[in-house]
């Protein structure tokens, strides 16, 4: 049989289905990779094995009983730390914040216990998830799997260094800017920021999404039935959906099909991610679409419109904390926060405007195309130790010109691999579709797939 760490969800299914794998025998098998692997990664937090065997061996039970609980049921799964469970603390990442017990699951998290998973840890993240890093003022630096001196990028990135060291099929994340999607591209994984309330949240906030990351597409696919069930907690919750997640066949000839190069502001695409995109767009040429080079939907007005109105909105969040308290978060946020304190009402209510303004120009280019594609990150890899790609408070988002836009209209957008960089790390092609409508870009990402074939061969724990 292949080894275990390399079967996906449907498979793992198959198997427990069979009889040839329990839950508790795969969950030895992740047990023992994440043994080899953390020491060097630090992917998680909250981690507990004793009680991830227990409930391998109740979901075991279950099986040889033929009572499967749900479409999960014995599938090891990890939440970032900033999706409550009952019992937890939720440390933000940050030291400046008090270790209290939630009171109650987060929508994800009780839905994944309805049906039947293994929630084994948390995974890291930076200080208030503001960050695409692995640095982080409470958790261990987390590293990138692929060459552990470099950033598995954020702010999921805990989550993204489990998946692509393959402490199982299913990681969750959550989105504002593209924290899904670019810490998936960093570490070659398949990321999907959802539309808009597609995946309930709480808390919710403008442009906050949640969304699997995993190996393959059909992984992530088979996991949004048990993650899109709607929760009243979240106000933007989308209406319960009859949606088939494993439709996943299309045919490209005749779409029209954006490529999207130039951010319009922030970092320039590196030239091996531009080359990779293309030559990824060109796949879907050759399948018969029609390939439309389009312009940014980003201005640099717009980026620097939400820096102003983040700043503010965090250093609101923050500035009620006592002196010794926000002495300890990650100097990187909050020198960066700082900038918040001089931000007038009027001129933070301008910068929220600019989120409308995305909407705008988004909405006016899906009049145009049926998708877009166009670079997840604009380079290759960072070190390990840098609080974002270009490690400087003053310049926080250059980095996610080309992800942001679409949390801002709703729209559904995902990470999927296009190929890998000369010094050997994995490189993103993003992928958009139109509102609400996340299946044609999960059709179109298992279509790229299926062409490319995937990753074949993912990192390997170093030798002990």
């Amino acid at each position: 049989m292949t080894d275990p760490i390399d079967l996906t969800i449907k498979d793992l299914l198959q198997h427990f289905q069979a009889g040839t794998l329990s839950p508790s025998e795969y969950w030895l098998a992740v047990e023992d990779r994440i043994a080899a692997f953390e020491p060097s990664l630090s992917a998680l937090y909250a981690y507990d094995p004793e009680s991830a065997r227990q409930q391998a061996k109740a979901s075991s039970e279950r099986w040889s009983r033929g009572e499967q609980q749900g479409p999960l049921d014995g599938i090891p799964v990890t939440l970032k730390e900033l999706i409550a469970t009952k019992g937890t603390p939720v440390p933000l990442g940050t030291a400046a914040v008090e270790l209290v017990p939630a009171l109650e699951d987060a929508p994800i998290a009780a839905r994944l216990k309805e049906d039947g998973a293994v929630i084994f840890a948390k995974t890291t993240c930076p200080d208030y998830g503001m960050l695409s890093s692995g640095l982080s003022s409470f958790h261990p630096l987390s590293r990138n799997p692929w060459d552990i001196t470099q950033n598995p990028g954020g702010s999921s990135a805990g989550a993204a260094a489990a998946g692509a060291a393959g402490y199982g099929p299913l990681h969750i994340g959550t989105d504002i800017g593209g924290s899904v999607r670019l810490p998936a591209g960093w570490t070659g994984l398949f990321g999907l920021k959802p539309s808009h309330g597609r995946i309930p949240v709480d808390p919710y906030y403008v442009g906050r999404c949640a969304g699997p990351m995993t190996r393959t597409v059909e992984d992530a696919a088979w996991a949004m039935a048990t993650l899109s069930r709607p929760d009243w907690r979240d106000g933007t919750s989308l209406p319960p959906n009859d949606i088939d997640w494993m439709d996943l066949a299309i045919t490209v000839r005749g779409l029209k099909i954006g490529v999207m190069l130039d951010a319009g502001c922030g970092l320039e695409a590196e030239p091996e991610v531009r080359d990779a995109v293309l030559a990824a767009a060109k796949r879907f040429e050759k399948a018969g679409a029609k390939l439309v080079d389009v312009g940014p939907v980003m201005t640099r007005q717009m980026l620097d419109g939400l820096d102003q109105f983040w700043r503010a909105k965090f250093w609101g969040d923050i500035g009620p904390l006592s002196e010794e308290r926000r002495a300890k978060i990650l100097p990187y946020i909050y020198d960066w926060a700082k900038g918040g304190a001089d931000v007038s009402g009027v001129e933070a209510v301008k910068g929220f405007g600019q989120t409308i303004e995305m909407r705008k120009t988004c909405g006016a280019l899906f009049t145009q195309v049926d998708a877009v594609l166009s670079p997840t990150n604009p380079i290759v890899s960072y070190p390990a130790e840098w609080a974002s790609p270009t490690n400087d408070p003053q310049k926080p988002f250059e980095h996610i010109a080309f992800t942001v836009p679409w949390n801002m209209s709703e729209q559904p957008a995902a990470s999927i691999n296009c190929g890998f960089s000369r010094s050997g790390m994995p490189i993103g092609l993003q992928i958009v579709g139109p509102r609400f409508d996340d299946m044609l870009v999960l059709k179109l990402a298992k279509q790229f797939e299926t062409w490319t074939g995937g990753i074949k061969q993912w990192p390997t724990p170093p030798a002990a």
